[in-house]
């Protein structure tokens, strides 16, 4: 009976052994977990994008399939220079509708040149037209905004301009998420309709209004009817 004592002691004493190593991997697994940082941490720390977000609006959503915004500051600056680009394109769908209409001031652009405003063509043309000191004062003139009266290292794009309750943000703060959400759809549209004025007019040698009148609608056409 001696031995079989002997080896069931053994027995027991391996057995411990083995808890005792599984307690001791355990406690050092649990202590490393501790140090090591936390999904939470890590989410939280990954970009703060959500459906929320001013311009991330129905159907798309936050639309960024090639993984260019990778941090809050690159979302910022790629949301400002949306921003403006949006507003300048909606500038010049603006000046397309009134200049192919030829609505145009009276007098002279340039009298040393005896260049009338109404001389200049319509088109995307017009602006190699224009002489060379005119070309100079509109790029100081924008050179002033953008420095000095709307500065773009304001990147909200918000500088303050107030048209009573058409814009009254402070006191109405829904106001101000859907007129923002509506400056940046209308700017999205005007950036296409502006590539897309630009390019039919080289092909076609129309500006948009001809186009319109003559019902040429496909650039790829003779500029009689629809094709």
């Amino acid at each position: 009976l001696l031995p079989k004592d002997n080896n069931f002691a053994q027995l027991i004493d391996i057995r411990n052994r083995n808890k005792m190593k599984t307690a001791i991997l355990a406690s050092l697994i649990a202590g490393a977990a501790a140090f090591a940082p936390s999904q939470t941490a890590q989410t939280s720390t990954a970009l703060k994008v959500s459906e929320q977000e001013i311009g991330a609006t129905a159907p798309l959503g936050f639309f960024d399939p090639l993984g260019y915004i990778t941090d809050d500051e690159k979302f910022t600056r790629y949301r400002a220079v949306e921003r403006k680009h949006g507003r300048v394109a909606m500038m010049a769908m603006l000046g397309t509708f009134v200049h192919n209409n030829k609505w145009t001031f009276d007098g002279y652009l340039s009298p040393s040149n005896n260049l009338k405003f109404s001389d200049i063509d319509s088109g995307i043309g017009g602006l190699f037209q224009v002489p060379a000191a005119g070309l100079a004062q509109i790029l100081v003139f924008m050179g002033f905004i953008e420095l000095a009266w709307w500065p773009a290292t304001k990147l909200d794009g918000d500088y303050g301009i107030r048209l009573g309750k058409v814009n009254n943000w402070e006191q109405e703060p829904a106001k101000k998420v859907r007129q923002q959400n509506a400056e940046l759809n209308n700017g999205r549209a005007a950036m296409m309709a502006i590539a897309g004025v630009i390019t039919q007019e080289v092909l076609t040698g129309q500006n948009l209004y001809e186009q319109a009148a003559s019902g040429h609608w496909s650039p790829f056409g003779d500029g009689q009817g629809f094709f």
